[in-house]
């Protein structure tokens, strides 16, 4: 798989990894700045359901800066501002829409946000996080025309490949409307990336293994998984509280051991944009990683990979 020292991805890290993505794409480091620009959910307006997601918390994920009656001008330059001063290094900046379904609204609205962002100083791209039902030909049409001259990409909340999660955790679609948003999406030449959740109720590891044949079948740019969080006040929280069997943590060492499971049977291009997430502890309300940074977990993962000499497509 070794080419003049370098896996196909071009470095000596044993997966794709999601900054050396963008050093290679725009030249440089990059940093998001998560904006909230007020949209809401077809799962929570009562168009496709009512409650959202069982496992829905957007605020566990929302930097402090994000408040929806601000403007999108102004969140950005006070995540600009926190982020020069966190991380120093970064030299580009991508506007990165996160909370709820960032497509969920008429054309004329979608078109004002996304121009306004890709106008401000410093931002040299946008990303739009949505679920897969919110998206038409028409929206598309216009982020491909952002895409010209602009980095855009589409994050689409999938989740599990499997319908009978999607059912369970109140998703409001199945796994072939993600299938044909993403394809309609890259086909347009549109960056475009997935979400997971890794240890969903009633999903064995023999599934998930399984699973990434299926996302491996995606024309997909980027890959974000994260494990399983149990936060406060949501239905999945209930339903922890009511019946924990139904629920299988790994502790972080297993869970590490496991990801690399899934590393080894991904594509080798695809981009591994994160494998673990991480959210304020008030918000937990089952078992946890602590308080451990995405850097450490990264150490972990990387040391696991050296040890035992895995890398990403090993088994693809």
């Amino acid at each position: 798989m070794e080419q003049s020292g370098k896996y196909p991805w071009g470095d000596d890290r044993r997966f794709n990894s999601y900054a050396a993505y963008f050093r290679r794409l725009l030249g440089g480091r990059v940093q998001k700045v998560t904006v909230n620009a007020g949209f809401t959910c077809p799962n929570r307006d009562g168009t496709v359901g009512s409650g959202g997601c069982t496992f829905c918390d957007n605020a566990a994920f929302t930097p402090s800066y994000c408040m929806t009656g601000a403007g999108v001008a102004w969140q950005i330059k006070e995540g600009i501002d926190f982020h020069r001063n966190r991380y120093r290094r970064a030299e580009k900046y991508l506007a990165y829409f996160q909370s709820f379904s960032n497509t969920y609204a008429p054309l004329g609205r979608l078109r004002e946000i996304y121009s306004e962002a890709l106008s401000l100083p410093g931002i040299a791209g946008i990303i739009v996080g949505t679920r897969p039902d919110c998206v038409d030909e028409a929206k598309l049409d216009f982020f491909a025309e952002l895409a010209r001259d602009k980095y855009v990409a589409i994050e689409y909340g999938v989740e599990s490949c499997y319908d009978i999660t999607l059912k369970a955790i109140n998703r409001g679609h199945d796994f072939e409307c993600a299938r044909r948003a993403i394809e309609s999406t890259a086909r347009r030449g549109i960056h475009t990336g997935a979400h997971f959740i890794l240890g969903l109720p009633g999903e064995t590891d023999r599934m998930l293994l399984d699973q990434t044949a299926a996302i491996n079948s995606l024309p997909l740019t980027t890959v974000k998984f994260h494990q399983l969080q149990i936060f406060k006040g949501t239905e999945m929280c209930r339903l922890y509280e009511a019946e924990p069997g139904l629920f299988c943590f790994k502790p972080l060492d297993e869970y590490i051991r496991f990801f690399a499971q899934i590393l080894r049977r991904l594509r080798p291009d695809l981009v591994i944009e994160r494998f673990a997430g991480e959210a304020p502890p008030r918000y937990h309300a089952g078992p946890n990683f602590g308080l451990i940074r995405n850097d450490r977990l990264l150490a972990l993962l990387e040391r696991h990979l050296d040890d035992n000499d895995y890398y990403q497509g090993q088994l693809y």
